[in-house]
C-alpha cells in the first residue's frame, strides 16, 4: 500500500504527467456534463421514463446508450456522442483497403496524405451525423418524447443543428485529449460513458443476490477480466537478426549479436472490431423480428434470434465474430509489406529466405495464430449471454464481456503504458514491479486492433 502511494506521488511530482492527467480529466468532465444537457423542446418526463426502460436494453438502442454514458437515452446534445466520427473512421479505414487514392493517401503521402485523411474523417463525420441524427429525431417524434405545441419541422432543424455541433464538438474533446492529454481521446470519450454504467449495474445486482453469491459472481469477473488482459497482450514473437550493423563514426559492418530483435504478431490482431461488426449484423434480424411482429413482440426463430440469452443467438453471433476475426485480420495484416520492410532494414528471420518467403512465413503464422484468437474472441463476444442466462441482471452481465470490456480494458492498458513510460523517464519505478504493460502503439506491432 505504501508503495502505491509512492507510486501516485511520483505521478503528481512530474510536471508534464500532471498536467496531461488535468487536462484529459478537466475535458472528459466537460463532456460528461454535455450528457445531461437536454435538446430543446423535448420532454422531460417522457425522456425519464425511457432512460429506466432502456437500463438493460441489449439492442442497438441499449449498445448505444451504454457508449454515450445514457446520453442517448436522456436526449442530451450528446446524444450521438463520437458513434458517428468512430462510423466515418471505419469507411475511411475500409477504403484505405480498397480504394488505390486512400492506399496512396496512407502509404506514400506521408504527413500530408494522414492530414488529407483526417480531413476527410471530419467531414464524413458531419454527414454521418446528420443521417443518424435524423433517425434520432424520428425515433423521438415516434415515442412522443416532444414537447406538446412544438412544430416538428422546427424541432427537427434546431435538433439536427445541435446534435451536429454536439457530435463534432466531442470529437474535438477527443482530438485535444490525444494531442495535449493522456491517451486516445475517443476511446476514452467511450470509455467515461461505459465505466458510467458500471457502478449501477454493480449495485443493481448486489440488491438481487445474496452476498457470497455476490462475491462469487465477482470472482468469476474478475478472471474473466485477468483473461482478456492476457488475450489482449498475447503475442506470437517471431526472432529476427539484421545481417550487419553500422558501429561508429568510420561505418565499419559488423555481424549483429544475437537475435533480441522480434516482430511480434497478436493472438488478437483485429482488436473490437469484429465485435462490432457482428453485433451490426445480428440486429437485422432483430429489425426485421420487430417490424414482421408489429407489435415487438417476435415468435418462433426470430425470437430466438432476438433473445441474447437464446442458444441460436449465440452460436450465429459466435460464428460471425469467427468469420469476420478472420476477414478483418487479412485487411489489416499485410505479410508483404512487413517483408518489405525487413529488407530494407536489412533484417531477415533465421531460415526463411528475404522476400516471397518471408511473406509467406509471416501470413502462415498469422493465419494459425488467427484461429485460436477467432475463437477465444468469439467466447469473450457471447459471455453477457452466458451471464445473464445464468441469472445476472442484464445491465451487469454486458461487463462479462463483449465490446464494453474490451473497450475498457483496452484504453487502461495503453493509459498505463503512457504513465508506465513517464515513470521510467524520470528514474521512478513502474506502477507494476517486475512486469511490462503493453500498450496498442508499439513501435513494431502487427495489426494495431481496437478503436
Amino acid at each position: 500500500m505504501n508503495r502505491l502511494i509512492q507510486t501516485f506521488k511520483n505521478i503528481w511530482s512530474i510536471p508534464e504527467l500532471k498536467q496531461r492527467l488535468l487536462y484529459t480529466l478537466a475535458l472528459l468532465f466537460v463532456f460528461r456534463v454535455g450528457t445531461f444537457i437536454l435538446l430543446p423542446g423535448v420532454n422531460a418526463q417522457v425522456l425519464a421514463n425511457m432512460a429506466a426502460q432502456s437500463a438493460g436494453r441489449t439492442d442497438l438502442l441499449g449498445l448505444l446508450n451504454t457508449f454515450t454514458g445514457g446520453a442517448f437515452a436522456k436526449g442530451a446534445i450528446f446524444a450521438l456522442g463520437v458513434m458517428p466520427y468512430i462510423t466515418a473512421s471505419i469507411i475511411i479505414q475500409l477504403l484505405t483497403f480498397a480504394v488505390p487514392y486512400f492506399q496512396r493517401l496512407q502509404q506514400h503521402e506521408g504527413e500530408s496524405g494522414r492530414k488529407k485523411l483526417n480531413q476527410m474523417t471530419r467531414f464524413l463525420t458531419i454527414g454521418v451525423t446528420m443521417v443518424q441524427g435524423s433517425g434520432y429525431l424520428t425515433y423521438l417524434t415516434t415515442q412522443n418524447a416532444i414537447a406538446p405545441g412544438l412544430s416538428a419541422a422546427l424541432f427537427w432543424f434546431s435538433g439536427i443543428v445541435i446534435l451536429t455541433a454536439g457530435t463534432v464538438f466531442a470529437m474535438w474533446l477527443g482530438e485535444r485529449i490525444t494531442e495535449k492529454g493522456l491517451g486516445n481521446g475517443t476511446s476514452f470519450i467511450i470509455m467515461s460513458g461505459i465505466i458510467d454504467q458500471f457502478p449501477q449495474s454493480i449495485a443493481a445486482e448486489f440488491q438481487l443476490q445474496s452476498g457470497f453469491s455476490f462475491v462469487i459472481e465477482m470472482a468469476i469477473w474478475c478472471a474473466i477480466v485477468l483473461g482478456i488482459i492476457v488475450v489482449i497482450q498475447a503475442v506470437r514473437r517471431i526472432p529476427l537478426q539484421f545481417a550487419k550493423r553500422m558501429v561508429g563514426r568510420t561505418g565499419t559492418q559488423v555481424p549483429a549479436a544475437g537475435n533480441r530483435d522480434y516482430l511480434p504478431i497478436k493472438l488478437n490482431a483485429a482488436g473490437v472490431m469484429p465485435i462490432i461488426f457482428a453485433q451490426a449484423m445480428m440486429f437485422i434480424p432483430s429489425t426485421i423480428a420487430q417490424f414482421m411482429s408489429g407489435q415487438g413482440n417476435p415468435t418462433g426463430f426470430l425470437a430466438q434470434l432476438n433473445d441474447y440469452t437464446s442458444l441460436p443467438h449465440n452460436l450465429l453471433y459466435f460464428v460471425l465474430v469467427v468469420v469476420f476475426t478472420y476477414v478483418y485480420t487479412a485487411l489489416i495484416v499485410n505479410p508483404r509489406q512487413y517483408a518489405e520492410y525487413l529488407k530494407r532494414q536489412n533484417a531477415f528471420i533465421p531460415g526463411v529466405k528475404p522476400g516471397e518467403n518471408t511473406a509467406e512465413f509471416i501470413d502462415s503464422v498469422t493465419t494459425r495464430i488467427t484461429l485460436p484468437g477467432a475463437i477465444i474472441l468469439g467466447l469473450i463476444s457471447i459471455l453477457p449471454g452466458i451471464a445473464a442466462f445464468f441469472g445476472i441482471n442484464s445491465g451487469f452481465a454486458r461487463f462479462f464481456g463483449g465490446t464494453s470490456v474490451l473497450i475498457m480494458i483496452g484504453v487502461i492498458l495503453d493509459t498505463l503504458t503512457q504513465i508506465q513510460s513517464y515513470l521510467l523517464l524520470s528514474k521512478y519505478d513502474g506502477l507494476i514491479k517486475g512486469g511490462k504493460i503493453e500498450g496498442r502503439g508499439g513501435l513494431v506491432t502487427v495489426g494495431e486492433g481496437g478503436i
